[in-house]
């Protein structure tokens, strides 16, 4: 094992020194103190002059922790504004009615979360009282991410707010009852209270830390001054562990973003035990975040500890908790006065002499109750100190109890989290310690009663007079009427039309083409957002970089390498495009953030986001449907889409199913087009739905998802018939038929209905040409846009059957008197297509790229997957010849004419 002082003493061996008899005094002067006062002295003396040489601006590298000790002394704290013995009482009845709707719903057994509030409960109050501003003053607030597990809390406060009511409370977790409420934070269940879902862990912090850079991003281009806005994201010790959590810090940082404030509640516990059960969480996220540049501040112990720490002359007391480890405060929670002082104090003779100054009801206050998290002063200069500190953002690690207030079989118990309900007993000794004015009697059949002090009681008044300071109630999410955008000009879509002639264009390449176009627009040009994850070169958008520049805060401090050419590399202050690096999980938060700006701000985006279809929905499938409960608007693109299109990419690079994540998402509207006009046809009428005037019925809180290809390939024209937009939209129209494309099959031929999506459709074409050439069948040419579209118009058609109404499939009407049977071939598994194949009265049979992808030629990996020209053919002839349609023989012939 290398020894890591040995490799710090090789740094420090490659750095001059002028005068090492002077180092060597320093040292020996260093040695001299440890041999006479002891380690701990040396130790201490070296922080000290470390503190001083930061201080002083010498250039050391930061500390990354300090003691286990509140950043803020009590000396220094501000005195918080407001009537402090209100603010309790008002936590009192929040804490009690969050207790009392989790108990009561465990009749019906939805489970709940008691013990996360209950820790966090002045982290809130806190906040709402004195910092959190609403949405009323300025239409955008502050953005408040909400710890999942402590909905019941905001719940609670809801209802003392007069914004709920107890039918409302008793439904919590009972949705189908039409006033229940959602389980978490879910804007999709409950769109006038919640803004960020955030209880699939992780994705809070991540999203929090975006939406603070977006806001800058707003503002910095124009769109609206949102500098007053304040991010606040509340994340439990435990949820750190998602690498999600930690993914962005270095970016928060990097642009400054002290609009952003962490709120960490480490109460030590994470779902099953200890967070760090032999180590300390508060230190290890402390170094964390200071070594990714952030501002750290510290509430870890209550006032109650200010005797201890003034009677701690030797720093004993320090060293003390630094070395305890986490699981052992836990037990210190549970135990009595003398298992404290001998397993805590004993531990060092100067300790032990301090304990004999203390009583034992003064032990059990410092290491039962006073934590720093669950004293109201302490957290209002911790947050004060985080909205004052510029040029960075801030962490605050407040340390507190879980369960704390609900009784000793709950407080800091490994199984806390699992508990979903209090006694009677319980919950009156809660009520005592909580000086709650509920009787006995209130308890009516053992069914805990909640409590509210009265609409008039001066508590909701305070309350109330609170929030309309702040600007209003919170959380709270608006959707502020806005005028639909204006359709960009026909132009823009319509030059798709008439193909590209003799010219090969990748749809990639035409879809960029069309977002150049789009982002020209006088009117909504300015509401696009392109967003890219270090791949912009990869997809042909290099040449928007020097006409809509790359978002910066800093703007461009240097001169690019590649100045004196026309696409030159662009940052800019007011930059449009989003390029983040490659990080898919940060562009998807991006994208979440500009999606849902209508409602968040007010202000209408236009969010694209362009990456390999198989690194998105595969990697980050989670925000995407995130981004479903937060209704977000916008265009994803899937890019080099397909199994068999990335040329030489290989296994993991061959996307064959994206299109089958993309349908479990119900806000995921799922095209996978195989023309360029395809492309212009849904984009447009996305931005009809999405933006504009969308039809009645229709919901525009949905994302689209559209795969395009990197194959360069002639673009046809778009067919002159009746239906081809309607068809595009719906997912299928018949793009020509055998006649049409001049094959003259001979009369009565055999005659079959092919059905291609993506990049298929152009291996489709081609077995058109030989079936009719080589075999004599015809066969007609279906372009399929949304396998999934189809299905789910079939499955509304099936369920409106079962109400008494008469609705025929879309599919079914499209194929309706076509004659012959069915084949389907796409670019993905066979899963794909078969979505439809309920609903298709014709034989249906399907082919797709099932399995691994592999590195190799285009050609060679569609004859591996058996979805080339060649085998449709042979698939074709198949069913035919079940059919009777052509001789059994032909099958054979086939494969062997073709080498299949």
């Amino acid at each position: 094992m290398t020894d890591p002082n040995a490799i710090q003493q090789s740094a420090l061996d490659q750095l001059p020194d002028r005068d090492p008899e002077e180092t060597a005094e320093w040292q020996a002067s260093l040695d001299a103190v440890a041999k006479a006062a002891g380690p701990h002295r040396a130790a201490y003396l070296m922080r000290r002059t470390l503190e001083r040489a930061e201080g002083t601006g010498i250039a050391l590298p930061k500390l990354l922790e300090t003691d286990y000790v509140n950043t803020i002394p009590t000396p220094a704290e501000p005195s918080a504004p407001g009537d402090e013995a209100m603010e309790a009482r008002i936590t009192a009845w929040n804490r009690w009615n969050a207790a009392a709707m989790v108990t009561r719903g465990s009749k019906y057994g939805v489970g709940g979360h008691i013990a996360t509030f209950a820790s966090a409960a002045w982290l809130y109050e806190t906040g709402f009282n004195h910092f959190f501003k609403g949405k009323e003053a300025d239409d955008s607030g502050d953005q408040l991410y909400i710890q999942g597990h402590a909905s019941p809390g905001i719940y609670a406060r809801a209802f003392l707010d007069g914004r709920l009511n107890e039918q409302q409370l008793d439904n919590f977790r009972r949705e189908s009852r039409g006033d229940g409420l959602p389980s978490y934070p879910h804007p999709r269940r409950l769109p006038w209270l919640w803004e960020f879902p955030t209880v699939s862990m992780g994705l809070g912090p991540l999203s929090a830390i975006y939406q603070a850079r977006f806001n800058r991003y707003l503002t910095n281009r124009g769109i609206k001054d949102v500098s007053a806005s304040h991010v606040w994201a509340f994340l439990g010790d435990g949820e750190m562990d998602e690498p999600e959590s930690t993914a962005a810090l270095a970016l928060a940082s990097r642009e400054g973003l002290d609009n952003l404030t962490f709120v960490i509640n480490c109460n030590l516990q994470r779902l099953d035990g200890p967070v760090r059960a032999n180590f300390k969480i508060v230190q290890e996220l402390e170094a964390q975040f200071r070594g990714a540049g952030w501002n750290v501040v510290k509430t870890l112990w209550g006032t109650a500890w200010d005797e201890l720490f003034q009677l701690d002359t030797t720093g004993a007391l320090v060293r003390r908790l630094r070395e305890v480890p986490d699981a052992q405060v836990q037990t210190y929670q549970t135990r009595d006065a003398a298992y404290i002082r001998q397993d805590f104090f004993g531990k060092d003779p100067e300790l032990a002499e301090m304990a004999k100054l203390l009583s034992d009801d003064k032990i059990l206050e410092c290491f039962h109750l006073s934590r720093g998290g669950h004293e109201a002063r302490k957290v209002y200069a911790a947050y004060k100190a985080a909205v004052e500190f510029k040029g960075a953002p801030t962490v605050i690690l407040a340390q507190t109890v879980k369960g704390h207030t609900l009784g000793e079989g709950f407080a800091s118990k490994n199984a806390n989290h699992q508990m979903k309900k209090l006694t009677v007993d319980e919950f009156k000794t809660m009520r005592d310690l909580l000086e709650l004015p509920i009787s006995d009697a209130q308890f009516v059949d053992g069914v805990v009663p909640y409590g509210h002090p009265g609409a008039d009681s001066p508590e909701v008044r305070y309350l109330q007079e609170r929030r309309a300071a702040l600007g209003g109630p919170a959380p709270a999410r608006r959707v502020h009427p806005v005028a639909p955008l204006p359709a960009p000009a026909e132009k823009a879509f319509a030059s798709f039309d008439k193909g590209s002639g003799s010219q090969n264009v990748a749809t990639t390449m035409a879809f960029v083409r069309l977002i150049k176009d789009l982002v020209r627009d006088k009117e909504s040009g300015k509401r696009w957002v392109p967003i890219v994850p270090d791949e912009a070169r990869t997809f042909g958008m290099e040449s928007l970089f020097p006409s809509l520049g790359i978002y910066s805060p800093k703007g461009q401090t240097y001169e690019p390498v590649d100045r004196d050419q026309l696409m030159y590399y662009k940052e800019a202050q007011n930059g449009q495009i989003l390029n983040e690096g490659i990080t898919e999980a940060g562009s998807m938060a991006d994208f979440i953030a500009a999606s849902t700006a209508y409602s968040t701000h007010g202000e209408t985006m236009i969010p694209f986001y362009i990456f390999y279809s198989m690194f998105g929905w595969q990697r980050t499938a989670d925000q995407m449907w995130q981004l479903g409960d937060q209704l977000g608007r916008g265009f994803l693109v899937g890019a080099t889409a397909g199994r068999t299109t990335l040329t030489g990419e290989g296994l993991q690079h061959a996307d064959g199913h994206s299109p089958v994540i993309a349908a479990t998402n119900p806000a995921a509207l799922t095209y996978d087009p195989a023309f360029a006009y395809e492309v212009a046809a849904i984009v447009k009428d996305g931005l009809r739905r999405m933006y504009g005037e969308a039809a009645p019925g229709e919901d525009q809180n949905v994302f689209y998802y559209l795969t395009v290809y990197n194959e360069p390939l002639p673009q046809p024209a778009k067919p002159a018939v009746d239906g081809v937009d309607e068809g595009i939209v719906k997912g299928l129209y018949r793009f020509n038929t055998a006649e049409s494309a001049g094959l003259s099959p001979v009369a009565n031929a055999p005659r079959i209905q092919l059905l291609g999506s993506g990049t298929a459709i152009h291996w489709t074409l081609k077995a058109q040409q030989l079936l009719a050439e080589e075999w004599g069948v015809a066969a007609d040419v279906w372009s399929a846009t949304s396998w999934t579209e189809l299905r789910r118009d079939a499955l509304e058609a099936d369920a409106a059957l079962l109400r008494g109404e008469e609705r025929m499939p879309y599919v079914r009407q499209a194929l309706q008197g076509a004659d012959g049977p069915v084949l389907a071939v796409s670019d993905y598994m066979r899963q794909v297509p078969d979505q439809i194949a309920q609903w298709v009265e014709q034989d249906y049979s399907s082919l797709g790229a099932d399995g691994f992808g592999l590195s190799d030629t285009r050609e060679a990996a569609r004859r591996h997957f058996g979805v080339d020209a060649e085998s449709i053919v042979v698939a074709a002839l198949a069913q035919l010849a079940k059919r009777g349609e052509v001789k059994a023989t032909a099958v054979k012939e086939a494969r062997e004419k073709y080498g299949l």
